[in-house]
């Protein structure tokens, strides 16, 4: 019954397009033809080892393609294809990919595992393919298989385990998994293939191991299997179980307690002189530990007296040997490692584990730091005088204010002086030990820093002179001058410390900006970020006649862009990249002269050329731009106010297309928020807008294609939208109100196991209570009894998110605000409603005791509302 398609798959991988696009033609005609024989025909080729290796590798290629996406939409489609196929087919493609696991073909055998792990995925959580286990099993217990076979199935049972839930097997399937598993790591048995494909699938049926792990005698022989392994005379199979160790410390940290002294044996001989690779994995098991410990500590409530789960104290009790062991580590840098910062090498994870060990045991670490940092901070090897640097900007989070302060104190003017250092490494640490300093230990506000008004002026003089280095240590300077702006955000009268050095920090970074040895563009942003962050921590009283300076030479910045010779997509992307940049800058200008009535003015004169420059800006047509030109106007609409309106005609055919833009859901998102803004700048201005705005809103609410994560600010949306036109949104509400009840039953229905589930839940919650107050304010003094047909599924929804525990603060608030929001628009007409509900009076009170002023005071305004409702 399969089609002969070898040429077509060959045709298909031509160096002649004409060839390629014919056969690619082919393959699609034979797919929508008949889907099913295409896909046996695909997993007969890959199973046939008398075909060339090219039209396997390609037919198993798209087999795997036919039946997994990583778009969720598109993969339910390809999941449903699956399903509807006839069970007899279905049974032929799944033997061929069982043969393939034998075949002589290494690619095909791995293709196959591939494939097979996927059907899994669809099948077995829905109780079908109950053979599949048995099968693969049955080619380990058998003696006289090839190794090769034994290879291959390994890999697809370890694959296997990593898409299915463990769930979905019983527990004797897991133990003969795992039996399967743990014997296929046996050296005495099996070559370096085999006990390498046991190894990986183990890293993903530990999962799956939980009962086994709770059993000591299992528990002791998994852990020496993998103990063993790791000391494997093959590099990529000691890699591999130092993985399934980390994993494990992660999985099953409670229970590590007997195998501590070994692991640290195993780990700290790997650190020392080990290949890279498995050394990297020895430190993260550390790293892991770490996390686990500063996580159970982060359960730990010595108020309640609760311990939470118990705390085996790890890291404290290796801290004598293990901080010796990283700090080593430090000193093995790369020549070349400050050039890229994707790179990640032995000395940059060790300088990580030594922060996570910070964190986790606190002002305990510093004593075994500081003779370190003393003994190699002066000496000729920059290796050393950089590890030096690096240790101490690593230990900066977790001991106490008071352990640090001294040392922070005491260090300060020589790291200002080693940003003078000879060699790039040792000035490129030192920079971002300067940040941590600033992001760590200086905050005015809360009555702290470590800068002072007598060190303020070095520490900028010296920043500003540093900015002036090597594209990478101006990159970690331009994070030091953010830390220390942030610093004086909201710091009272210390926000005036920084305003005398506004003007030159300003010009040094739009210098930085403007470099063209940056290579890319990080440099670049990072300045950009950095400039942002001195005009909003700025003290407007201050500051305000150079931050208005600022505005045209941005404006004039940004008018530049639009001549830049597009020649290439990569040139497209530079234009988009820094025309985004600039309007991010734009946008936090606006804000913040906009945000006195003396300054506002300034915006105002400038707002049609401004509004000008955006306009041009989406007519380059760059994605990557569109999200902050969109974030842009909202600030600008906002500041404008009803002066906005006469901008609409032109800016409306922009605003239909960030509404439309389902592939750039970001986007989307962001337009939706700046409809917002312009409801509430233009009011009924907005009104000759909506009937086309409500459309599109009401379209990406219905359509299965957009990304979840914007329907809940659609739904905010409408609420801006009614309280903008008032009674003029009566003839939306038979759309939106259906759509608003539709997704309060949704939330009814969710997930509550999934903490990301219980996110969006309250994000959707919180928006639907934000549209029916907007819908009931904006009919309140007009028409209010629009609303009275939807009150009592208001009431009942308001009512089932009373009773949920895992519903945050912004939720409650929204929640109790849209109750007397009800109250207040439908008054008397809701008082028999009101006295069937039993809920109101516990949910007000349990509001009205909480800590939070805002929600006290809007409980009490709801409460007061329902009284008067009910005396009426």
């Amino acid at each position: 019954m399969a089609m002969e398609i070898t040429q077509f798959l060959l045709a298909a991988q031509s160096a002649d397009a004409k060839v390629r696009t014919e056969a690619e033609a082919r393959l699609r005609q034979f797919q929508e033809q008949n889907m099913p024989v295409f896909l046996l025909s695909l997993s007969v080729e890959l199973s046939n080892d008398d075909k060339p290796v090219e039209s396997r590798r390609l037919a198993g290629i798209v087999l795997k393609n036919s039946l997994d996406a990583k778009d969720a939409i598109r993969k339910e489609q390809l999941v449903q294809q699956w399903m509807a196929i006839d069970i007899s087919i279905k049974s032929q493609i799944k033997d061929s990919l069982l043969r393939t696991l034998g075949s002589s073909v290494p690619e095909a055998r791995h293709t196959a595992a591939q494939v097979i792990a996927k059907i899994a995925s669809i099948e077995i959580p829905r109780k079908q393919w109950p053979e599949l286990i048995g099968s693969l099993l049955n080619n380990m217990t058998q003696q006289d298989k090839p190794a090769a076979l034994k290879q291959a199935t390994l890999e697809a049972l370890g694959y296997v385990c990593e898409e299915i839930s463990h769930q979905d097997l019983v527990q004797d399937e897991v133990n003969a998994v795992l039996t399967a598993v743990v014997q296929g790591m046996n050296l005495a048995e099996h070559g370096p293939e085999v006990r390498l494909a046991a190894t990986k699938a183990l890293y993903n049926a530990l999962e799956f191991a939980q009962t086994n792990f709770e059993n000591e005698m299992e528990r002791n022989y998994i852990m020496k299997v993998v103990c063993d392994t790791a000391m494997s005379k093959e590099v990529e199979i000691r890699q591999a179980a130092f993985e399934c160790l980390v994993a494990i410390a992660s999985a099953y940290y409670e229970v590590l307690e007997p195998y501590m002294q070994t692991l640290f044996q195993l780990t700290s001989n790997a650190v020392k002189g080990d290949e890279e690779t498995v050394a990297l994995q020895a430190i993260e098991f550390w790293s892991s530990i770490c996390d686990e410990e500063i996580e159970l500590q982060e359960f730990e409530s010595p108020e309640s007296g609760d311990s939470g789960p118990p705390h085996s104290g790890f890291i404290e009790k290796a801290l004598p040997s293990l901080v010796p062991l990283l700090l080593e580590t430090l000193l093995k840098q790369e020549e070349d490692q400050d050039q890229d910062d994707t790179i990640w090498n032995i000395s940059m994870a060790g300088g990580t584990c030594l922060g996570l060990v910070a964190r986790t045991v606190g002002d305990a670490i510093v004593p075994l730091v500081m003779p370190f940092v003393e003994s190699n901070i002066l000496k000729q090897d920059w290796r050393c005088r950089e590890a030096a640097t690096y240790a101490f900007g690593s230990i900066l989070e977790g001991p106490t204010v008071e352990k640090l302060s001294p040392l922070v104190q005491a260090g300060l003017d020589f790291l200002l002086n080693t940003m003078k250092d000879g060699n790039n490494h040792v000035k490129d640490t030192t920079a971002w030990t300067l940040s941590r300093i600033f992001e760590l230990l200086h905050s005015p506000a809360s009555g702290f820093s470590i800068i002072s008004p007598e060190n303020l002026k070095r520490v900028v003089g010296v920043l500003l002179e540093s900015i002036k280095d090597a594209p990478n240590v101006a990159e970690k300077v331009c994070g030091a001058i953010y830390y220390l702006v942030q610093g004086y955000d909201d710091a009272g009268p210390s926000a005036s410390l920084l305003s005398p050095y506004l003007t030159d920090i300003i010009s040094c970074l739009i210098s930085t900006a403007d470099r063209t040895d940056g290579g890319d563009s990080k440099l670049r942003s990072s300045a950009y970020e950095t400039l942002n962050e001195v005009v909003r921590c700025s003290n407007i009283a201050e500051t305000s006649s150079v931050i208005a300076q600022l505005l045209p030479v941005i404006m004039n910045k940004l008018g530049q862009t639009m001549d830049i010779q597009i020649v290439s997509s990569d040139d497209r992307e530079k234009q988009g990249d820094l025309q985004a940049s600039l309007c991010g800058v734009l946008q936090v200008i606006i804000q913040k002269l906009s945000s006195t009535d003396e300054t506002k003015t300034i915006i105002l004169q400038a707002a049609d050329q401004i509004m000008l420059l955006f306009l041009k800006v989406f007519g380059c047509r760059s994605s990557t731009v569109h999200e902050e030109a969109m974030l842009a106007i909202g600030a600008l609409a906002y500041a404008t106010g009803s002066q906005f309106e006469k901008y609409m005609p032109e800016f409306y055919k922009y605003l239909e297309m960030g509404l439309q833009n389902f592939e750039e859901y970001q986007v989307c998102g962001i337009t939706v928020g700046v409809v917002g803004d312009i409801c509430r700048a233009l009011d009924d201005k907005v009104l000759p807008y909506c009937d086309g705005i409500m459309g599109l809103l009401l379209k990406d609410l219905a359509s299965s294609e957009l990304h979840r994560s914007v329907k809940p600010p659609i739904f905010s949306c409408f609420g801006d939208i009614a309280l903008a036109i008032g009674e003029h949104f009566e003839k939306y509400v038979p759309y939106a109100l259906p759509m608003m009840q539709g997704a309060a039953e949704i939330c009814a229905k969710m997930e509550t196991a999934d903490e990301e589930m219980v996110d969006y839940g309250n994000q959707l919650r919180r928006s639907i209570f934000e549209a029916y107050s907007g819908i009931l304010q904006g009919f309140k003094t007009v028409k209010p009894d629009v609303m009275l047909p939807y009150a009592q599924h208001l009431l009942k929804f308001i009512e089932l998110v009373s009773r949920d525990n895992q519903r945050d603060e912004s939720v409650t608030k929204a929640a109790v605000a849209v109750m007397g929001d009800l109250a207040d628009a439908l008054g008397s007409n809701i008082k028999l409603l009101l006295k069937d509900c039993l809920f109101y009076d516990e949910f007000l009170c349990e509001c009205l005791r909480s800590d939070d002023e805002q929600l006290k005071e809007t409980a009490g305004w709801t409460q007061g509302m329902i009284q008067r409702v009910m005396v009426l």
